[in-house]
């Protein structure tokens, strides 16, 4: 059997990452696990597998209590799940990458891809991303983009919905972290969305053609799959474009807010556009009031 492709979906946070997963989980030519983001290269160079293998076991915990209830469906995948979840903890605990790649592939039958999306792998050092790609083989990256704008203010509805106990008071919660993450406070959340830094790294470190570049606004269309199944190597194949995946709750953005997050993410929509020799299909209407 041929050595497979691998995939390496590294971001950007709240730019489509969930949605790729189940298009690419459901492809023929496409093996996945049933665990979305393995986070093995972040959780080694930034000294944080301890608190995955800690969210690891929550979720293992709180699968197993959904087994037991009876609520973990009639075709075996939470059992699947549960079971690679403990097999995976095992693996990241001794950060082996020759079991890493392994569990990409171990089932696979005759499928061209498999791969791993952590969208925090954009945060990776330009020597990781280089680590990545020698050890893979055929490795190829795939990173997605969203406007500055959406992409910031979708991460600080997720933000407060993850800190608020009922999700009465998310507006309030989001109206505040959105306060702070202008102000400097909330760093991880602009880090995310650093679109230029990532980038830079990308181009640094990687053979252009082993990247995949997308914006959000493009991805849920044929064209844009059919790009990405030939980036890919694999059949093209229609999405489910009627399906959300993580939309969060609906809090609008205040016309202020929609103004200051612009002024503040310029950068990040001037490079992009000098980088892909326009600016994408479907951004900027928050910086026209900029």
């Amino acid at each position: 059997m041929a050595e497979p492709v691998v995939m390496y979906g590294i971001g950007a946070t709240k730019a489509g990452t969930s949605w790729l997963y189940r298009y690419l989980a459901a492809h023929p030519d496409c093996y996945l696990r049933s665990i979305k983001e393995l986070h093995f290269f972040d959780a080694r160079e930034q000294d944080s597998r301890d608190w995955y293998l800690k969210q690891l076991k929550n979720a293992g915990a709180s699968l197993g209590r959904r087994i037991a209830s009876g609520q973990g469906g009639e075709n075996g995948q939470a059992s699947l799940h549960l079971a690679e979840i403990g097999i995976y903890s095992n693996i990241l605990r001794k950060g082996d990458e020759t079991a890493y790649l392994a569990f990409l592939q171990d089932g696979r039958e005759d499928e061209r891809v498999v791969g791993d999306i952590t969208p925090s792998y954009s945060l990776l050092s330009a020597e990781c991303l280089a680590h990545m790609a020698k050890i893979a083989g055929d490795a190829r990256f795939v990173y997605l983009m969203r406007d500055p704008v959406d992409r910031l203010w979708s991460h600080v509805r997720m933000i407060a919905r993850r800190r608020s106990k009922d999700g009465s008071d998310i507006p309030e919660r989001a109206a505040r972290i959105f306060d702070k993450t202008l102000d400097g406070q909330e760093e991880h959340i602009v880090e995310r969305g650093d679109y230029r830094a990532t980038l830079e790294k990308l181009e640094m470190t990687l053979d252009p053609d082993r990247v995949f570049l997308c914006t959000y606004e493009e991805l849920f269309s044929d064209a844009a799959l059919d790009r990405l199944c030939e980036f890919l190597g694999i059949r093209p194949m229609p999405g489910d474009y009627d399906t959300c995946v993580h939309t969060g709750i609906p809090v609008p953005m205040t016309a202020d807010q929609k103004q200051r997050a612009a002024k503040f993410l310029r950068p990040q929509y001037d490079y992009v556009a000098s980088k892909l020799g326009q600016m994408p299909r479907g951004w900027g209407a928050a910086m026209a009031g900029a």
